[in-house]
């Protein structure tokens, strides 16, 4: 139970955060909006980025390179089949996606996700520092002035890790808003 711990745990989560928020679609091509699309290939489920390279070759456009050529159509039903609004088109050994401009309406709609997903990791920092709180007030080996000066340290941390999540919030709000 220490500031570095708890520094940690906050880390983890504006981590994750990063992951969920770089999946959002903002009209702009980006490997991590099909990575984590599963594929079903050689009678088992796996990751599209497990069995193919997944590349931008233009702002609006990606490419998937299979490993194995053969897999070309388990991949474009893969994608169809995660519902992404996306529209794969083979060409060869390979599959090209245009990512469509989203219209205005998505935008809202996912500036509403993007802000619920940032309430939500604040709320798992905030929680964070509740919970070494609370260790620290049962911790009999600390003077009370220990203890007050702890939680001062780890309420800057909770400062800021959320505004850290603001920040990023703010930045992929103005990435949505400018396309």
């Amino acid at each position: 139970m220490t500031l570095s711990s708890a520094e940690k745990e906050m880390s983890g989560v504006l981590t994750f955060f990063q992951k969920e928020i770089r999946g959002f679609r903002t009209g702009k091509a980006h490997p991590a909006l099909i990575e984590t699309v599963t594929v079903e290939v050689y009678g088992t489920t796996m990751r599209l980025s497990d069995i193919a390279s997944i590349s931008v070759s233009d702002v609006r456009q990606l490419l998937i390179s299979p490993y194995d050529a053969g897999t070309v159509s388990a991949i474009s039903k893969g994608i169809l089949a995660a519902n992404l609004n996306l529209q794969p088109i083979v060409e060869g050994a390979t599959v090209r996606i245009n990512v469509p401009a989203p219209t205005e309406e998505y935008r809202r709609e996912v500036v509403k996700q993007l802000k619920r997903k940032s309430e939500e990791a604040k709320v798992s920092i905030r929680n964070i520092r509740r919970t070494f709180n609370d260790r620290l007030k049962k911790d009999n080996n600390l003077t009370e002035d220990a203890v007050k000066g702890l939680e001062k340290k780890i309420q800057e941390l909770t400062d800021k890790f959320c505004k850290q999540v603001e920040e990023l919030t703010k930045q992929k709000e103005a990435e949505l808003s400018s396309l």
